[in-house]
């Protein structure tokens, strides 16, 4: 029941995120700013414990949700041969500068270690 409860909070913040967006014309998609609103929203234990159970739940099953990925690019198999190489340095870049990013937040984030 939490998980359900957590996805219901998922869709329910995404779905003020997308309104916010359209209303006030905002230049962030409005999963992004869902995302912003369920950062706020996890400070409340009765929106982090439902969510953690649904993620958990969402994680364990993340293999399911690349077959929509994996059959689109079989269907598109001309389009990889042909910009094939230029997609996999793009790909290869935009990982290494998201670990880049993730890590230099973190480590400005990090709370200093005393002992």
């Amino acid at each position: 029941m939490d998980g359900l409860r957590g996805l219901a909070w998922l869709l329910a913040l995404q779905s003020v995120g997308e309104l916010l967006a359209r209303a006030f014309s905002l230049p962030f998609p409005g999963p992004v700013v869902g995302m912003l609103l369920l950062l706020l929203a996890l400070r409340w234990p009765v929106v982090r414990a439902p969510v953690a159970a649904c993620a958990q739940f969402l994680l364990s099953h993340l293999s399911l949700l690349f077959v929509p990925v994996g059959v689109g690019v079989m269907t598109h198999l001309g389009l990889l041969s042909q910009y094939g190489v230029r997609m996999l340095v793009v790909i290869v870049l935009s990982t290494w500068i998201g670990l880049a990013v993730t890590a230099l937040v973190l480590h400005k984030t990090r709370k200093p270690h005393h002992d």
